[in-house]
């Protein structure tokens, strides 16, 4: 299974979900995660992102900020976006409906979940990045649930 976590700039809500993911998911899983914009291409993640994940013993200091790229869409089996504009642009780049089918809202797959949007943290404080990881680790937990009650 080929993971692909997106939002906006790929330095916060993302890269928390693809460390969180990776958590829950046995290693031969492929998790990545990029973004739609290229503003922030070969940066860390924004170090508050990888001090929320520290705290909850998950490294991503090492990751880097990607552009999500046609190829993604053939190379990953579901694409999970993190808001209506990441999914919007992300859907906007596929090349037919097969690719199509691959990309979701993340939090969709809570299903009772009343906003399936994941709030982008970017222009908040600790507490707000705390808020996103512990719906990332909703979602992801569901995500995995999911996959094992597949295989």
């Amino acid at each position: 299974m080929k993971i692909l976590m997106v939002c906006l700039g790929n330095i916060c809500r993302s890269p928390l979900a693809e460390g969180i993911m990776k958590t829950k998911l046995p290693e031969n899983c492929i998790v990545d995660s990029a973004g739609t914009i290229s503003m922030h291409e070969g940066e860390h993640p924004d170090k508050r992102a990888i001090k929320t994940a520290a705290n909850h013993t998950i490294d991503i200091s090492r990751q880097r900020s990607r552009p999500i790229t046609t190829a993604d869409f053939e190379n990953f089996d579901k694409i999970y976006c993190m808001d209506e504009g990441v999914l919007a642009d992300a859907i906007s780049k596929t090349e037919n409906e097969e690719q199509r089918q691959k990309v979701s809202l993340f939090l969709e797959v809570l299903g009772d979940h009343k906003n399936t949007e994941v709030p982008d943290p970017y222009w908040g404080d600790m507490k707000d990045f705390e808020n996103v990881f512990q719906l990332l680790d909703k979602g992801c937990e569901k995500i995995a649930e999911n996959l094992f009650l597949k295989s």
